[in-house]
């Protein structure tokens, strides 16, 4: 997890339209600007054609996208278990997990790339199979790792050569016992014996291991040079030697290296803990986005759990927050719409105004605290306000609207009406546009005890782009309806010049609560709402009025 000051997310509702956008990127500015820590601009969803519009215009970056707000792997303090090499001895293995205090380590190569993982019950299993006196060999152990097990030296001989071929034998025994037994290229381990040592080497072993500290004479290692045998002197008695000696095998030949269980940066913790209780394990490798090992989790990581912080920006209902939301925590919302169904832990600071946009409350903020707004600021609320408002022409539009709209233009340099007149033909060009992106450019969902209902809203200043998003949408409706298991869903098409709306639908009682709220339908059975322009104010309030009375 990143340390230093914590990150807080300021982010919109899903589907976002303008506000949602640019209320979110102006306010985590003004954040920056006047408080201790970091405040990053998201999105939740897909941006429109019109958003796209204004902030390439403006200049101004695209907000990254984020689609779960979830606590994740990355956010929770795991440990930074160094990966070892898988060359390392057992023995050395086993010292490093008693002085880290853990039961697993992870093996990684040069570049950090996992290639397996040892625990103390590999270690306990490795010891204990002392039947197999070839275990040395199969396992290609490097004299460099004998020599340290042993805290041994070596007298003559390459500590870089591996033993990869011949038995481990303890010649206990007299020399012409030892002939017995002995082969060529067996390890033998012995005592101070001047005979026992000579046999050995006349005998080809490959390598000769003298315990107790024994003194070698120079016609010894003479003789092991001339026999290229590798020669090791150490303090330890012959018993302890043979009790220790297979644990200078390399932890690659005991690690798993199967069937890894590991989790990523990026997982999420409830997707972690459903793993997590279908196995055993202790300890579970955590990966970067490039696949590298970057450290170790367990189940204890889990109590040192962070949650993202956010801030909600332009909605306060939980069916319109980023997936997650309810696994963040929410430190503040800033809205202008219908007191919703989010619950919060703990208290938060909710600055709700009836307004008829976000980005209208946001300007205010900036003059509350004598912050000066850049130009390019500026230009994203003031097409924030032109966009909630339908260029002041929805009856949500208040004078404090007006005038933070004009004082907008007035530092941004750009003139209204040409900027509304932009931005409406870039959010109405709907022939590029799929069905599904049409429907969801601007969609709402909304929740009463028995009933569900989805409004959409599209607006354009011509009546031929609306006829045919329409002739797009109604074949769409009843797809949508099952797709987000709803009771109803509308469709508002507005007409932002003459101030009108046509509401398709789809919905077994979709029909009959349009008729009982608004009239009669048109022979076509479209609702043709004269004056009607917004969802917020006109659309919701006069549907849920219409359910309440049902």
């Amino acid at each position: 997890m990143t340390q230093g000051k914590r990150k807080t997310w300021v982010i919109g509702h899903k589907n976002p339209d303008t506000d949602s956008i640019c209320a979110a990127i102006a306010y985590a500015d003004l954040k920056n600007q006047t408080e201790d820590g970091i405040f990053i601009p998201k999105r939740a969803g897909h941006m429109n054609e019109e958003t796209k519009y204004v902030l390439k215009f403006f200049d101004v970056p695209e907000p990254e996208l984020v689609t779960d707000v979830g606590a994740q792997i990355k956010d929770i303090e795991y440990r930074r278990t160094e990966g070892v090499s898988s060359h390392i001895s057992i023995k050395r293995a086993w010292e490093l997990m008693k002085n880290l205090d853990v039961v697993s380590l992870p093996i990684t190569d040069n570049e950090n790339n996992l290639q397996g993982m040892v625990v103390t019950s590999d270690i306990a299993k490795s010891y204990m199979d002392v039947l197999d006196n070839r275990i040395l060999a199969t396992a290609r152990t490097q004299y460099k790792n004998i020599v340290e097990t042993l805290n041994g030296t070596l007298v003559t001989g390459n500590e870089h050569g591996y033993f990869i071929k011949g038995k481990v034998v303890v010649a206990a025994t007299t020399p012409d016992m030892m002939e017995q037994y002995i082969e060529d290229d067996d390890m033998v381990i012995l005592g101070d014996r001047y005979e026992s040592q000579f046999c050995a080497l006349e005998m080809n072993a490959s390598c000769v291991i003298v315990c107790s500290g024994a003194k070698i004479t120079k016609t010894i290692v003479q003789l092991a040079e001339e026999k290229d045998c590798m020669l090791i002197s150490t303090p330890y008695d012959t018993f302890t030697v043979a009790r220790l000696i297979n644990q200078s095998m390399p932890i690659k030949y005991i690690m798993k290296k199967e069937h890894l269980i590991t989790f990523e940066l990026e997982d999420y913790v409830d997707d972690v803990k459903e793993t997590m209780s279908k196995v055993r394990h202790r300890d579970f490798p955590v990966l970067d986005e490039n696949g590298k090992y970057v450290g170790m989790f367990s189940r204890r990581n889990l109590l040192n759990l962070q949650k993202k912080q956010v801030i909600l920006v332009d909605h306060n209902e939980k069916s319109q927050a980023v997936d997650g939301i309810e696994d963040a925590e929410i430190l503040e919302i800033i809205d202008h719409h219908r007191l919703g169904s989010l619950e919060t832990i703990a208290p938060v600071f909710f600055r709700n105004q009836p307004l008829g946009c976000t980005s209208t409350i946001i300007y205010q903020m900036y003059q509350e605290k004598g912050v000066i707004i850049d130009k390019k600021t500026a230009g994203i609320l003031l097409a924030a306000i032109i966009s909630d408002t339908l260029m002041f022409r929805s009856p949500t539009c208040t004078q404090m609207d007006r005038a933070a709209a004009e004082a907008l233009a007035k530092i941004a340099e750009v003139d209204i009406e040409e900027l509304a007149k932009k931005m409406f033909e870039a959010g109405s060009d709907f022939k590029k546009k799929t069905t599904e992106e049409l429907f969801y450019q601007d969609f709402k969902t909304f929740h009463t005890d028995e009933f569900d209902f989805g409004v959409a809203q599209l607006s354009a200043m011509s009546d031929v782009q609306l006829g045919m998003a329409k002739k797009k949408l109604q074949p769409y409706l009843e797809i949508a309806l099952g797709e987000q298991k709803l009771d109803a869903v509308f469709v508002m098409l507005t007409d932002i010049l003459d101030e009108n709306s046509e509401v398709i639908y789809a919905g077994a009682q979709a029909g009959s609560l349009l008729k009982e709220c608004f009239g009669e339908p048109d022979e076509s059975g479209s609702f043709y709402l004269k004056g009607v322009v917004s969802r917020k104010k006109q659309m919701i309030p006069t549907l849920m009025a219409g359910l309440q009375q049902a």
